[in-house]
């Protein structure tokens, strides 16, 4: 490498001295602002579930913030913890309702850790939460979904094995906590390589495998992220961070701050593995043109890439299982014309109708759509009729990223589904109109704060 140019961390500290409201494209932080709102609306449906409980009590008992030490409220419980604690907990939370954003190229997810980094920091910045205004607040989600997507790609392109979001995303947490705790330059530095250092290397496979509760990693890349940048501000040593310094990734760093890609995430229809989301599309769109019913139906085939084929084949009994499946979500739609969180959890896995369909599909890989991942998800269904005939779907792509995307109606409506059955119409409300004021520089940002943190 020319020793002249400037090194990965030169790039990501310039980025993150030099990036501006004014200076990131409107379309960014339009997008950055939906973003932000749809992943709340995950965290928000997502309160009840058994492992965002378990996370949150774990948080406050282990995570508690010691004696004069900063504190910061959880999302959507108000019990105060340690900022890490905070950060671990919402990702933990989001991460278990697999609704929320992802970007293609990095195989994972960024905004299940962003937003309860930059949720959190912000209460324990200098001046508080009252001192960040709406300008700030964009910008700083902005530095850590830019962040967070270039080291990404560049830990899948160094190592062979497929590792979960949480082994990168922490460098996003990391990123936020700095800008918000204004630490310096070399503190940044080691803050980054402490992050990646720490990230959990869980191998994303294993999960699909055998579906549980440890669901994409983030909760231990947001919590070591969190640490990652007191432990800086304390003087820890940790640089470099390889998969920003490292020769052989430098080309992933060069467009930062010039190539924006916060508005090439994908916003997902379903909370379900995005790999089956073409699936679920083809067989909905089957259902309808058909005026078919689940009782119609004597057999499935589902032909997709292979990664989605190792997703479970049973009928699943837990919603971390339910969301890392690939029959089961398509039978649900089959029989229930939908599939959204009713039908992952509780009740809605008792299913009976459901339950024969999935024992009545098989699974196929295709190796067209194999080559077309990770950049594209494709998939397609056929259903074999009691009468028969069979359907097929043709070859179709998820939906949702910019290479499909969704309307922002529909973006805005699924918010409003899952916020609104979780917190009732008048919380979603006040929500939504305070992520709405953000397009104003100067709003504030702290009654945004105050309302994602209400039990």
């Amino acid at each position: 490498m020319d020793a002249s140019r400037p090194t990965g961390f030169e790039l990501v500290r310039r980025f993150a001295e030099e990036i501006e409201h004014a200076r990131i494209p409107p379309e960014v932080r339009h997008f950055a602002s939906l973003l932000l709102l749809d992943t709340l609306g995950v965290a928000a449906a997502a309160r009840e579930l058994e492992a965002a409980r378990i996370s949150r009590d774990f948080a406050a008992s282990s995570f508690a913030a010691g004696a004069g030490a900063p504190s910061a409220r959880m999302i959507f419980d108000g019990r105060k913890v340690s900022p890490a604690g905070a950060v671990f907990a919402a990702a933990a939370q989001i991460d278990n309702l697999d609704g929320h954003d992802g970007y293609n190229p990095t195989k994972g997810h960024i905004g299940v850790v962003t937003i309860p980094a930059l949720l959190t920091f912000a209460q324990v910045a200098p001046g508080g939460p009252e001192a960040i205004d709406a300008a700030g607040a964009i910008t700083t989600l902005v530095l850590g979904y830019e962040i967070g997507a270039r080291a990404g790609i560049a830990l899948h392109a160094t190592v062979s094995d497929y590792h979960t979001s949480g082994a990168w995303n922490a460098l996003a947490v990391a990123a936020i906590g700095a800008r918000l705790l204004k630490l310096l330059p070399d503190k940044l530095r080691e803050a980054l390589g402490i992050a990646e250092y720490h990230g959990p290397r869980s191998q994303m496979m294993r999960v699909i495998d055998t579906p549980t509760m440890l669901h994409d990693g983030s909760a231990w890349g947001a919590l070591a992220g969190a640490t990652a940048v007191y432990l800086a501000d304390q003087g820890f040593t940790g640089a470099p961070a390889v998969t920003v310094e490292a020769p052989e990734v430098d080309h992933i760093w060069r467009d930062l701050g010039a190539h924006w890609v916060v508005h090439r995430h994908y916003i997902k229809p379903y909370p379900i593995c995005r790999w089956t989301h073409a699936l679920i599309d083809s067989a909905l769109q089957l259902r309808r043109d058909h005026g078919l019913t689940g009782a119609d139906i004597a057999a499935v085939e589902l032909t997709s890439f292979h990664e989605a084929t190792r997703l479970y084949r049973e009928v699943p009994t837990t919603s971390p299982v339910a969301q890392y499946s690939i029959c089961y979500p398509v039978a649900a739609a089959l029989v229930r014309g939908r599939i959204g969180v009713a039908e992952i959890e509780g009740p809605g896995l008792a299913d009976p109708e459901a339950a024969r369909l999935v024992a009545a599909t098989t699974v196929h890989e295709s190796a067209e759509y194999n080559a077309r991942f990770p950049a594209d998800r494709w998939g397609e269904v056929t259903l074999v009729l009691r009468d028969g005939r069979r359907l097929s779907s043709g070859p179709r792509n998820a939906r949702g990223g910019p290479e499909n995307p969704i309307g922002e109606d529909e973006i805005i409506a699924k918010y409003r589904d899952y916020a609104g059955t979780a917190l009732g119409a008048v919380h979603a409300q006040a929500i939504e109109d305070a992520v709405r004021r953000l397009a104003e520089p100067k709003a504030p940002f702290a009654p945004l704060i105050e309302l994602a943190c209400r039990a």
